[in-house]
């Protein structure tokens, strides 16, 4: 039996004739690590900035079937690390939970750190569909000399990362499309997910989605009510945002979300950008991105 909320996604899914959701910001991640990560929004601390409750503080088994109740029909492992020796182990995790959970697309991440051109290519190679890495958290300028190979590997063999560089909800050391502008400039193939929309750096960022078109933006917590209070979306970048729909991907934060998931789909339906422009971000985008390319990875085995 759905639950009611299960229901309210179905009616949005009918709404916009979707075959499902392609989620690409959801984590899943080591319980312990999760926990740690649960009670550093508990505390509001610096990188929050502002109280923050988790509507999904579930178990494990219990998020994944809610990702089935929604209509997810594929979704990510975000995970990130916060200092060296950390990306390895959480890539191993990942690569289990991947091969043991229908629907996750292989995740993994990296940390600049000596050795991690060879475990991200281990990763590449060993069918990785997603990376996440985390400016704020980490810490770390991504134009250090240590992850120049990496950018540069992710190019090459076309595997997305998605990065939150954004300086939401609070700036980091690193934060701000500069940075990743200059990475840009290295590796302009370089396939970039710019998560969050690049909050508040908006506009910014929307211009390297002009200017590169390996450039894509996921819409985690944008538009949102809990967002729009702190960060709205600027209304004269909607035409921009309209233009740029074929680049544009649904993304939750789930669990880690201080309101209903339904709530994201429904702040993008209620930009009124159009069923065709929601079809696109909630599934077809994403779709292109990994499934279609997974299935063409298949026929020429």
């Amino acid at each position: 039996m759905s639950s009611p909320e299960a229901e309210l996604v179905a009616g949005f899914l009918a709404r916009h004739g979707l075959p499902g959701l392609v989620d690409v910001h959801t984590h899943f991640m080591p319980e312990r690590v999760l926990r740690k990560v649960w009670a550093y929004f508990d505390s509001a601390g610096p990188l929050v900035g502002s109280e923050w409750p988790i509507t999904y503080r579930e178990e494990e088994d219990r998020r994944v079937e809610r990702m089935r109740e929604f209509g997810v029909v594929a979704f990510t492992s975000m995970l990130y690390p916060h200092k060296a020796g950390m990306a390895e182990w959480l890539n191993g995790w990942a690569e289990d939970f991947a091969r043991r959970t229908d629907g996750c697309l292989r995740t993994a991440t990296f940390f600049p750190e000596p050795g991690v051109a060879e475990y991200v290519r281990r990763a590449v190679e060993g069918g990785t569909r997603v990376f996440k890495a985390h400016v704020q958290v980490g810490a770390y300028d991504p134009t250090d000399p240590l992850l120049d190979p990496v950018w540069g590997l992710l190019a090459e063999a076309g595997v997305p990362v998605v990065t939150h560089c954004g300086s939401g909800p609070a700036p980091g050391r690193h934060t701000g499309p500069g940075p990743m502008a200059r990475v840009l400039e290295r590796h302009p193939r370089l396939p970039l997910v710019v998560a969050h929309m690049g909050m508040p750096e908006y506009a910014e960022f929307l211009d390297l989605a002009e200017r590169y078109p390996e450039v894509r933006l996921d819409t985690t917590m944008a538009f949102t009510d809990f967002v729009e209070r702190q960060a709205p979306f600027p209304e004269r970048e909607l035409g921009r945002l309209t233009a740029l729909g074929d680049r544009v991907l649904l993304g939750s934060d789930f669990p880690n979300i201080p309101y209903p998931y339904v709530h994201q789909l429904e702040a993008i339906e209620r930009l009124g950008l159009g069923s065709e422009w929601v079809r696109a971000v909630c599934y077809s985008n994403g779709a292109e991105l990994f499934l279609a390319r997974d299935a063409g990875r298949a026929s020429r085995r």
